[in-house]
């Protein structure tokens, strides 16, 4: 494949930044030098060192945004911004530059949406044991949940179509904003693919700001809540049928007393057990009223979606 890139392809490359003044010039550096005719924007998620400076310094165009957390950066960003195709990369120099042509030609080229760079490490320190068992059991769950997944869900390296920017709700704060960009292409149905990229480890002097534990339970709790709301009839039908089993597993003992001696002592244990099983009646009540409302709302979604241009000329 040719990495040339059409000319008239206005490229944005959007980078967000928190105290990365040690990283950010590199970053800015490597992408312009990928992508010369893209425009670099560094989103400064208030940083106290010269993050903005040093961005500045190198070309970059940049924009701060006053709430903290990731996900309310994306979706400054893809408000802001008009483009044609859009590259998503964290600011801390570990995503392959070099890469980015080919992740743009072949979103054009396959007609795609998004395309993600799935991380590829040969440094321990780059990508931590930790951090890759979260990440395949995360994307194990969302797998099993939606049915479908890509290897690498939490990639901060993604190209994207302008219909999927402009489409995407954004309703994240923080790190689990890829979860939330994920389940988007899955539940609309997009064409999307992932390419190997070399990840690298930070540069001396830069730190992390992903917590293991916090961020893993926000992206585990935001998986569980989009289950909720696109999957209701399964996830309502699952608690109903819990509840179902705990009010048949309190009634048993009562039913067979009475069959043996035709009294019911335990009143307040009979209506407990009929209290629980008329809210897992309710609870599948809801999943079905639930799951019609997501369906039309899926539908205005996909509408709304395929009114965006991929692309404009």
């Amino acid at each position: 494949m040719n990495d040339a890139l059409d000319p008239k392809l206005r490229v944005a490359v959007l980078i967000p930044c928190y105290n990365e003044e040690v990283a950010v010039a590199q970053v800015v550096k490597d992408f312009r030098a990928a992508l010369p005719q893209a425009a670099i924007y560094v989103y400064d998620n208030n940083s106290r060192d010269r993050t903005s400076e040093v961005a500045r310094e190198n070309g970059a165009i940049v924009r701060i945004e006053r709430r903290q957390g990731k996900g309310n950066v994306v979706r400054r960003m893809f408000a802001d911004i008009e483009a044609d195709v859009y590259v998503l990369v964290d600011g801390d120099a570990t995503y392959h530059a070099a890469s980015a042509p080919k992740m743009v030609n072949t979103l054009l080229d396959e007609q795609l949406d998004m395309v993600v760079g799935c991380r590829v490490h040969t440094q321990t320190e780059a990508y931590r044991p930790g951090h890759v068992f979260g990440n395949a059991m995360l994307t194990g769950f969302v797998a099993k949940l939606f049915g479908r997944s890509f290897t690498d869900i939490l990639s901060g390296y993604r190209v994207f179509s302008r219909r999927f920017v402009k489409s995407f709700p954004a309703l994240s704060k923080g790190f689990e904003t890829e979860t939330e960009l994920t389940v988007h292409a899955l539940e609309l149905r997009m064409p999307v693919t992932e390419l190997d990229t070399p990840y690298g480890a930070r540069p001396e002097g830069s730190a992390s700001k992903l917590s293991t534990y916090r961020d893993g339970w926000r992206i585990l709790r935001l998986i569980l809540q989009l289950y909720k709301h696109e999957r209701p009839l399964a996830y309502f039908s699952t608690l109903a049928v819990l509840l179902a089993v705990l009010s048949t597993g309190l009634a048993l003992p009562v039913i067979i007393e009475y069959l043996n001696t035709g009294l019911v002592p335990r009143f307040p244990t009979a209506i407990l057990s009929t209290g629980i099983m008329i809210l897992a009646f309710l609870f599948f009540i809801a999943g079905v009223i639930l799951e019609t409302v997501t369906r039309g709302r899926q539908e205005i979604k996909r509408l709304l979606y395929l009114q965006m241009p991929r692309w404009e000329r």
